[in-house]
This record gives C-alpha cells, structure tokens and sequence, in this order.
C-alpha cells in the first residue's frame, strides 16, 4: 500500500527530494469510493482508515473494509428512497464518523455532495437548498440543526427527504437504522469524471455565500496536499482539525490521506480548548498534524510544553498567514517547523512549503508544480520580483486539464466569468516574490490599506503586534481620514492578565513603530473582547470597517 497512490501521478524530485513535478493520471470513470476505499479494502481489509473519538472518552475505529461496506449499505438507502447520480445531497454531520462512509455513499451514487457547518441558521439551511435544488439533508441529532431543517423544509420545494443519525425524530428518517438493515454490496454507477461530486458554499467575508462545485477528480490533486505538504505516511495518524462541513476537511480528512495510506483521526468536539486538542494528540500519538494559525496560537500561549508530543513528527498550517512569532515559539517549545501552504475552496494547495525544502519562516512557499501560479498587475502584466500581485492561477503551458480547480460557482456563470478571465483564475489575494521565488502574504485584495501614499497590507502589522506578550488576537484595518486617506487602526483581544488602558495603547504603537517602518503602526488602539469572524473562523475585517462608519467599536 505504500505506493498506493503512484498509479494515479507522476512526481519527479530536486536532488534535495523536493517535489519538482507532477501530474495527475486520472482514469475518464475514476470514483474515489470505489477506486480507493474499495481497492484497498479488497487489498488489505484489516487496515485503519479512521480513528474518532469525542469530549466524552467514546472511541470508535474503523477499517477500510468497514468503510466500503457501510458506504455500500448507505447508498443502497438512498438509492431506494430516489437519490441517484446528479441529485444533491446536504450533509451536517459536524466531526461525527458517520460523515466518512455517508460522503463515501454518495460518491458511490454519483450523487452532489454538499458538507456544511452545524453553526447554519434556518435562514443559512433555506439559502442553501433553493440557490443549489438540493434534494435531501443529512442531520446531527446535535444542537439545532436538525430543528432549522425542519423549520427550513416547508420553504424549500426541492427538498424531498430529511434524514437524522442515532436516533428517531418526527419528520425525519432513521438514516441509522436503515443502513443496519441494508445491503453492503452495491453495484458501480458509471460516472465520469467531469461529473460534479462535491458542492462547498464558501463562508465569504462579504455577500451571499458562493456555490463551488467539484468533480470527480478533485481527490487526486489531494496527493500533493497529503504526501508533499503533510508529510503523511503509511501507518500514520494525520489530524486536521477543521470541522467537516469546510473544504479544509477535504483537505486533511478523507482523499489525499487515504490515497497516501495513512489513518486519519476524528476528534468530535464542539467548543475548542487547548488542553483538550493537546492532549487528544498526546493520548492518540497523531504523527502528522494541519490548523489554522490560530490554534497554534493557542497552543502556545497556553502551555504545549507540558504535553509529551513525542509522536509528532510533522506540523502544517493554513487558512491564515501565519505569524513569524508563532512559528518562533512552537519550534522552541517542540522543535517542529510549521510549514504554511495557501489555497482556497476553489483549489486545492496552490502554494506551499513541500516535504525537504528549506524553509523561510513567515513566507508561503513556493508554487504547487501541478499549477502554473504567477504574480499579476491589475493589468494583467507579470510583476518583478519584490513587487506585490495578485496571486492567479495560468493555463499550463501543455494545456490540458486544470486537476483540482473548481468547475463552476453553481450555476453563476456570471461570477465565474469575474474569477476565470481569458482562461486565467483570479483568487483575489494579494502577495510578492522574493529574488529566490518565494511567496509572502500581503492581504485580500480588499483589504489592502492606502495611508500617505502608502499601500499597507495588515498582515506584517498584526504579526508584530502578536510578538507582544499581551496581545491574543488582533486585526488590521484602515480608517478613514481627511489627510492622509486612511489611519492604520488596530482592533485588538488581550491575553489573561491583561486589561484595556491608554498606557497600553501606547505601548502597542511604540512596539510596531520600532519594530516595522513607523508610518505602519496604528494610530487607533481599540480593545475588544472578540473579533468578528465568519462561521469558518476567518476574521471579518469588513465588519470591524463597518462598525467603525457607524462608530461602535
């Protein structure tokens, strides 16, 4: 199973064994249920494919033979109750391990699966079923969610079914129950790979959530995430701890792990502890492990050091620019260097620090060789090296198919025409290249500050204030002004132990002024007790702008 995955790719290495090239070998019928976790099954049966456990000490542990088998059972249910190849199928099954063999179902059906957070609203579930015709929904018996589907059914004419796990409830069937009684053989569907297999609404910082659609190829770009990013292994245990209604869960969770033969584990929680996190890596010897800066800033500021973490080999992040203090203090406390990697819903890992390179620390790597990813003016022009771009995404020079990228926004062809413009895919985010090609993060391009002439990213302003002691999170804005266009205004969440003063304030900006270029610190201090964020974690810096118009904090 080592080589598992090398039927699907070709790689070639530097002679420092650094990813130099690859690309994808997909078969036109390739269906990850099948050519996977069914091949490896009928291979090797007893092999571990997941392990999951939850804040309660409940563990179970599943083989590749199990997970054919209830997949198998599962899209035998949904097949007799009418859900076929094409129909789409919303899943809220937050960490719970009846994600894995559900989402394997439907990819066995053919069928559009579409994970989502158990944090929606009515609203978000009525949303989401009518902009996408989604035919049925898969619910936690957790929380709310399942009473927002009910509440969300009698508005959404397309849903015609609404299922529950683990337990009975009116209005819903006993998804559970049915698969106990269920077949585990099911025949294959014939799909190709062009057919849609996942839909992901983005969380967005702004407007309506956008439809990404992927086909059924999108797994096997995941091998680069997982072997060359991850640094995943056979025999392995990889975490990543995002919930699985994001596409960061596609990331870490299911394809490119498995393909690469490592185990992943689940751990099921609903509020975020530290200590917790720490000590479930601890107890369950997790050898690879992926999260947001965030976490790792946590990790630190709240003691990794009095964890044995002996197992750990291997530590990845994403989802933010990760700051350069952090990185600092989780290599001395661990001896792990964080290796950052960027992407988005719409792809998969755009650039990254692979496996054996050499590192700078705060930068983002440098291009996936499967992807030809340039550095743009907005005129389209190739920037030189120092000069900030938008990070796009090129046609390959040998054409052919772009593996891994998304298919379409739903059925917006007008957005996807503002993403992809004369075949180039435009992410929105801005960065610059060093004379040695390596990437480093500036902001969205929206968020970009002008101040005197000046064009101020907020990420090297908040990675500075992050050095300091007192401050947990902070965001970057800029604020209207008469003189100087904008003001730098730093919204700032303390660490334990500190209060909000105007001395402190004024600590803060001497700390940026002779850390940074002066023109950079933030003339507005303001302290709160958390930041905006969206459902999936990212900081809302337009809500912080927009409760400034309106003179709130």
């Amino acid at each position: 199973m080592t080589k598992f995955y090398a039927q699907y790719c070709k790689e070639n290495f530097s002679k420092d064994g650094v990813l130099s090239e690859f690309s994808v070998n997909c078969p036109a019928d390739f269906n990850f249920s099948y050519d996977v976790v069914d091949a490896i099954a009928a291979e090797d049966p007893e092999r571990e494919a997941l392990v999951w456990c939850d804040t309660e000490g409940n563990e179970r542990r599943f083989t590749f033979d199990q997970m054919s088998k209830l997949s198998s059972r599962c899209a035998n249910v949904l097949r007799q109750d009418g859900i076929g190849k094409g129909d789409r199928v919303l899943i809220i099954l937050k960490r719970h391990y009846e994600y894995w063999y559900v989402i394997l179902a439907l990819h066995k059906l053919g069928a559009v699966a579409i994970p989502a957070t158990h944090m929606l609203t009515e609203k978000d579930i009525v949303y989401r079923v009518n902009s996408a015709s989604i035919k049925a929904v898969i619910s936690t018996p957790t929380g709310e969610v399942a009473h927002f589907a009910a509440q969300a059914a009698s508005a959404c004419p397309t849903l015609t079914h609404k299922y529950i796990v683990r337990e009975e409830r009116d209005g819903f069937i006993n998804l559970t129950q049915r698969i106990e009684a269920a077949s585990e053989h099911f025949p294959r569907q014939q799909i190709s790979v062009e057919d849609p297999m996942l839909l992901y609404f983005t969380s967005g910082t702004t407007g309506h959530p956008k439809a990404v659609v992927h086909d059924f190829a999108y797994p096997l770009a995941h091998i680069v995430t997982a072997r060359h990013w991850q640094n995943v292994v056979p025999g392995g245990l990889h975490l990543t701890v995002a919930e699985t209604g994001w596409a960061k869960a596609a990331w870490g969770k299911l394809y490119g792990q498995w393909l690469c033969g490592s185990a992943v584990l689940a751990y099921d929680f609903d509020k975020f502890s530290p200590g917790d996190l720490l000590r479930i890596i601890q107890d369950y010897k997790v050898t690879t492990f992926c999260a947001p800066p965030t976490i790792y800033r946590f990790f630190v500021k709240y003691g990794i050091d009095q964890y044995d973490l002996s197992a750990l080999t291997y530590c990845t992040n994403a989802g933010e620019a990760l700051s350069p203090e952090i990185y600092k203090q989780f290599h001395q406390a661990t001896g792990i260097r964080l290796m950052e990697g960027f992407g988005q819903t719409e792809t998969t890992l755009l650039i990254f620090n692979p496996v054996n390179s050499r590192e700078k620390v705060g930068s983002m790597g440098k291009p996936n060789p499967l992807y030809n990813v340039q550095l743009v003016n907005d005129a389209g022009e190739p920037v030189a090296p120092g000069e900030e771009g938008e990070i796009v995404v090129m046609q390959p020079p040998q054409g052919g198919k772009q593996y891994g990228m998304l298919s379409s926004y739903g059925d917006d062809a007008a957005l996807s025409a503002r993403v992809w413009r004369d075949g180039v895919y435009h992410t929105g985010d801005i960065a610059y290249q060093d004379d040695e090609g390596y990437f480093w993060y500036v902001s969205r391009g929206d968020d970009i500050i002008k101040s005197s002439g000046y064009r101020i990213g907020p990420f090297e302003i908040e990675s500075v204030l992050l050095e300091h002691p007192s401050v947990l999170e902070c965001a970057i804005t800029g604020e209207p002004d008469p003189e100087r266009g904008q003001v730098i205004k730093a919204t700032i969440v303390l660490c334990e132990g500190y209060e909000p003063s105007e001395t402190l304030a004024k600590e803060l900006q001497e700390f940026v002024k002779v850390s940074t270029a002066p023109y950079k610190y933030p003339r507005i201090v303001s302290f709160v007790s958390q930041l905006p964020k969206t459902i999936s974690g990212k900081i809302r810096r337009v809500e912080i702008r927009e409760r400034s118009k309106k003179g709130a904090h």
